[in-house]
């Protein structure tokens, strides 16, 4: 169903990418050239309130709200992209020389050398791997573990993804600013877009999605990432997810026009060949025309896709209430989006 009037092709090419999709409860949504459609389904029975209308836990896609608000505040003359995280830390003791390198820059682009999770999480992930380590990890214990952890390589030298690493920006940004990162975000990036349907916590019962473990039948209860929340804690409705992405597409129409430009631009490449190119917080990617911009994310019960393709000003939205691999829908996205980058308006 679309609770907007889309063209036909493009209704027909989103109904067609959801029966591909195993997942108890989908919502596709396009934007392309300022007109919206929205496609939902799924296995489950449909929630009282309609799917296109609840809110959705994000995961690392809320990586790329966190590195707008650090760009913002880099142009605001706040802070500098370049300068070292113990600059905004200054009573944290760090022995290891290299965590005195590493920059705001090297958290934001996965550049730090920090492990992808603090090593005390992982092994209660692997035993219980549905139990919310993240939501006993307050900031102080945050900062302690930064402190007594010894980098994997030297900052800046290498690609190494990192929640631990963008999870640190929160403390960082809220020093340098003056305000706690709920709030910064909100003043800075939430309320200049108008996405009004976005929080970083769940909302009143029947507002959210409920997620769901890889069977699609056992209900997961909602994400509390504790200090993480610069990492992973944003939720949001398809429609606001539309309006960031229209951002993106157009900056000069936001009040955000600087510092959304400035998320867009390659900075590095990596992999084999050095094929894969990343900007402050986008993977990019070549496609027809000019390169497509796309981040993922997930919890334990939800998943997520955002990508946008400037030049043919198309954006795409993916959310589905499962974490899984076999659900099939990152790779349903990418290659919807992909194809739209390349195909006529319809």
């Amino acid at each position: 169903m679309s609770p907007d009037h889309p063209g036909a092709g493009l209704a027909d090419r989103l109904a067609d990418a959801v029966t591909l999709i195993d997942a108890p409860d989908i919502v596709l949504a396009v934007t392309r050239r300022g007109r919206r459609t929205v496609m939902t389904g799924g296995s489950a029975m449909a929630p009282p309130t309609p799917r296109h209308a609840l809110r959705y836990e994000l995961g690392s896609l809320s990586k790329t709200f966190t590195v707008l608000l650090l760009a913002d505040l880099a142009r605001s003359g706040v802070l500098a992209l370049d300068d070292p995280l113990a600059a905004h830390l200054p009573e944290l003791p760090l022995p290891h020389p290299y965590s005195r390198q590493i920059t705001l820059w090297h958290l934001a682009t996965h550049t730090s050398g920090l492990p992808r999770i603090p090593a005390d999480l992982i092994a209660g992930a692997l035993v219980h791997p549905y139990a919310n380590g993240y939501a006993r990890y307050d900031t102080g214990r945050l900062l302690h573990t930064f402190a007594r952890t010894r980098t994997r390589h030297r900052p800046g030298t290498r690609w190494r993804y990192s929640n631990f690493g963008l999870a640190l920006l929160g403390p960082a940004m809220s020093r340098a600013a003056g305000a706690d990162y709920s709030a910064l975000l909100t003043d800075r990036v939430l309320r200049p877009l108008e996405l009004t349907g976005t929080t970083l916590g769940p909302g009143t019962t029947g507002t959210d999605a409920i997620g769901h473990r890889t069977n699609g039948v056992t209900p997961v209860r909602s994400a509390d990432m504790g200090a993480f929340v610069a990492a992973g804690s944003v939720r949001a409705t398809p429609g606001d997810l539309l309006t960031y992405l229209e951002a993106h597409l157009s900056p000069e129409d936001t009040p955000l026009a600087g510092p959304l430009r400035d998320v867009q631009v390659p900075l590095l490449r990596r992999g084999w060949r050095k094929r894969d190119t990343h900007t402050l917080t986008w993977y990019q990617h070549p496609a027809a025309h000019g390169p497509l911009f796309f981040h993922v994310g997930a919890t334990f019960g939800q998943q997520a896709f955002l990508g946008y393709h400037p030049a043919s000003r198309t954006g795409l939205v993916a959310l589905a209430t499962r974490r899984g691999r076999s659900c099939q829908m990152i790779s349903t996205a990418y290659e919807l989006l992909y194809a739209l980058a390349d195909a006529p308006e319809s």
